[in-house]
């Protein structure tokens, strides 16, 4: 019996074994699954714990960068004190004159000019420039030149403000400015390449056309510099004069300007411009007339202006590069038609009738640096006093045709030991004033001070 017994347990315990062996894997699998439910809920939560802490430490940071600026505001002085950072400039200029002739006798057929041409004998301290530009605000700029008369006096010579985000290429400007027609005109007079303005200046603008407006540009979106501009003002600038009883612009001016590179060396800019304006009782002192009377008469003239101009500059620089040696050639021409009333000998005859007259302008002038830091320059001038319509009434009284044609050449030599200084010497035989050939030297001097802008083309 125990033998079977022994037989039995020897015969079925492989089967007892496999029986236990499948309830312990069973009992594993199920343990393994447990510990990945376990671990999955621990990862997610561990996760959860991850996202919670960076979420609160991008806050916390986030409320100490507030904090931080609100210091630093705090701490700072106020906008109004701290953004106003102007750069200033000061120009000074002076000059030694030497004439044979009275620099202040206008040009034949001119005297109803102011002929403004600032020409002094010997030493003399020529208008100081102080500059400030600064930006305003992101939409605006402003633009201050104050002059300092040699005599003492302070006068705003310019004093505009400009916009910066109009966009499109458009550009507004408005104040007090020098006006945008012809090429120098808009020039400073310390970025003039010779001491004095050519004749036609002189005689037409009274050495430059400021006015007190507006003036809106266009520069086109091309490779080709194309730019248009317009100009609405007071008049006050000659030819015009202040009117102050009228109300609305006295003065309107339109200019268009193109240019283009040639190659690396070279390049150029035309321009076409208007000016239209009206003077009123426009005084005019020691004119000349038919009657031979000493000193001349002073007259009125109360008409319509109208001047259009042509202006060209051509520059070469070998390969771009002005620093060694460069040349620049220019021109501009205007032609002016007045059409009014004048009254003749305002002091004792006072005759009115009708005059009107077209007369012209122009020069043109090369400059060339040689070598760094020296130029040579000279410059033809010459204008056409024209011959001028006078009504019956002052045909024995004024002067119709002068028979005489103005002009002027003009040599000068430069030295520029950096673009914040300059020396100058300048000759000149002035044949503008009929029978009075004037020799004229010139020694200059023009030194800026501080920060200065770039100058234009």
């Amino acid at each position: 019996m125990f033998k079977h017994a022994i037989l039995c347990a020897a015969l079925f315990a492989p089967l007892c074994a496999q029986a236990a062996t499948d309830a312990d894997l069973r009992d594993i699998r199920t343990q393994i699954e447990q510990l990945k439910k376990s671990y999955e809920q621990r990862i997610s939560q561990l996760e959860q714990r991850l996202q919670q802490a960076e979420a609160d430490s991008k806050h916390a940071a986030s409320t100490a960068a507030q904090a931080q600026a609100t210091a630093q505001q705090a701490s700072r002085p106020p906008a109004a004190a701290n953004s106003f950072n102007p750069a200033i400039s000061m120009i000074l200029s002076g000059t030694y004159g030497q004439f044979q002739q009275d620099p202040s006798i206008p040009a034949t057929g001119f005297a109803m000019s102011p002929n403004n041409n600032s020409h002094t004998r010997s030493f003399s301290l020529k208008e100081s420039e102080l500059g400030i530009t600064a930006d305003i605000d992101p939409q605006f700029r402003g633009v201050a030149t104050l002059s300092l008369a040699p005599t003492g006096g302070l006068s705003a010579e310019n004093a505009f403000i400009q916009t910066t985000t109009l966009g499109n290429g458009f550009n507004l400007k408005f104040g007090r400015f020098f006006s945008g027609l012809g090429y120098l005109n808009d020039q400073h007079s310390h970025t003039w390449d010779f001491v004095d303005q050519p004749l036609v200046y002189v005689s037409m603008w009274d050495n430059q056309l400021g006015e007190d407006g507006m003036q809106l540009k266009w520069l086109a979106p091309t490779d080709t510099f194309i730019e248009l501009g317009a100009e609405l003002g007071r008049g006050l600038g000659f030819p015009g004069s202040d009117r102050q009883t009228h109300n609305g612009p006295g003065a309107a001016v339109l200019f268009a300007h193109v240019g283009d590179d040639i190659g690396y060396s070279d390049s150029w800019r035309a321009g076409i411009s208007l000016h239209q304006t009206k003077q009123v009782n426009a005084v005019s002192n020691n004119v000349p007339d038919l009657p031979g009377t000493l000193g001349g008469v002073s007259n009125s003239f109360t008409g319509n202006t109208k001047t259009t101009g042509l202006d060209f500059v051509w520059k070469h620089a070998p390969n771009g590069d002005t620093t060694i040696t460069n040349f620049k050639l220019q021109g501009e021409y205007f032609r002016r038609q007045e059409n009014g009333m004048l009254t003749y000998d305002i002091a004792a005859a006072n005759t009115t009738d009708s005059y009107a007259v077209t007369q012209s302008g122009w020069y043109l002038q090369g400059v060339y640096q040689f070598m760094p830091m020296w130029r040579v320059g000279l410059r033809y001038d010459q204008l056409d006093p024209g011959t001028a319509q006078v009504g019956a009434l002052n045909a024995a009284n004024v002067i119709s045709s002068y028979g005489y044609t103005p002009k002027r050449s003009t040599v000068m030599l430069d030295y520029s030991p950096s673009e914040f200084s300059r020396l100058r010497l300048q000759l000149a035989q002035d044949k503008s004033r009929q029978g009075l050939t004037d020799n004229q030297l010139f020694l200059q001097y023009i030194m800026s001070l501080g920060a200065h802008g770039a100058h234009q083309f």
